[in-house]
């Protein structure tokens, strides 16, 4: 599997990330292992995660993705073979939220010990933080470069002026940089990362790793009408955000595109992605092995241009219609 560079660090990551959020919610810990392995073995080496997953699980208190990954690391001895990506600055707690240097020292400590593991390949700042500066956060990261326990930054739910501040200010100050970009980003979440993220990423050099590239599963085709919402425990908000007119326009020119490629909808959906020239890896998840194989079809599929034309008239937002 050809790897692709990680913004201007040297960080080579295949062409797409497992969404580690599944991990103690969805699947239990033996299934996950099991996907993770399958991972590795299909080629695959990028795994995102956070440290807040998964908080919104009655009786969690985060840190149970990492927590999983970390015995299969342990367990497997698998280390070295993986990109591990996690992220800082959600709530956790107990007052423990933002990017301040102390409480960023305090979080990456606590995720590694969850990983079982002396560094994390990507820290991303998982939430902008209004409250601290970012030269602030930046230095505090700098701080865990230097000691070993991180070898790259990224950044997550950022505005492009803000993106852009943060890029100019470790330009400035001789500090380390975000090397990535984390956005909501998908064939139905178009407008607000291709208006002005897109651009600056492309100008700048940096990495994109997409998150909900299948809309929350919407983009699989699985969800048509409302009574489809009870397949699955996000369906009831998938259906409402995207069961409408546009939504339906897009799963009929995924459903052309891949009676022509022979594929479905899901790994077409994820391949018109990965040709984008911003995009470095989206990222999705799977709870079961048919879905990490339909993963593994998206990597593989290459779009001939009419296929990725068509999609993209579908989705465009601009011809939004009532409904």
């Amino acid at each position: 599997m050809q790897l692709r560079s990680l913004g201007r660090s040297d960080l080579k990551v295949s062409p797409l990330a497992f969404g580690g959020n599944v991990f103690g919610w969805t699947i239990d810990e033996t299934l996950s292992f099991r996907l993770l392995d399958a991972w590795l073995d299909a080629g695959f080496n990028f795994i995102d995660t956070a440290d807040m997953y998964s908080t919104w699980v009655p009786g969690h208190t985060g840190g149970e993705s990492e927590t999983i990954i970390g015995k299969w690391l342990k367990q497997t001895g698998k280390r070295n073979r993986v990109v591990l990506a996690t992220k800082v600055g959600k709530p956790m707690g107990e007052g423990k939220v933002g990017l301040a240097p102390a409480y960023i020292r305090e979080a990456v400590d606590a995720s590694l010990r969850r990983l079982q593991t002396d560094h994390i390949d990507l820290y991303q700042s998982h939430d902008d933080d209004a409250n601290t500066p970012i030269a602030d956060s930046l230095g505090a990261f700098g701080e865990l470069i230097k000691a070993g326990k991180v070898r790259v930054i990224g950044a997550s739910n950022y505005t492009a002026p803000r993106m852009e501040e943060a890029l100019d200010i470790a330009e400035r100050n001789g500090l380390p940089r975000y090397e990535s970009l984390q956005p909501l980003y998908n064939l139905y979440d178009r407008a607000v990362f291709e208006d002005a993220l897109e651009p600056l990423c492309l100008a700048r050099g940096v990495g994109v790793i997409n998150f909900y590239a299948l809309a929350a599963g919407f983009l699989t085709g699985k969800y048509r009408s409302e009574a489809d919402a009870s397949k699955s425990q996000r369906g009831g908000g998938t259906t409402k955000k995207y069961l409408n007119a546009r939504g339906l326009r897009i799963l009929d020119a995924l459903d052309e595109v891949a009676a022509s490629v022979n594929a479905t909808p899901g790994p077409v959906a994820i391949a018109w992605q990965i040709a984008r020239p911003a995009i470095t890896a989206p990222i999705a998840s799977a709870t079961s092995m048919q879905q990490l194989d339909e993963l593994v079809k998206a990597a593989q599929l290459k779009l001939p241009p009419e296929a990725i034309a068509k999609l993209d008239a579908a989705s465009a937002e601009t011809s939004v219609t009532a409904g």
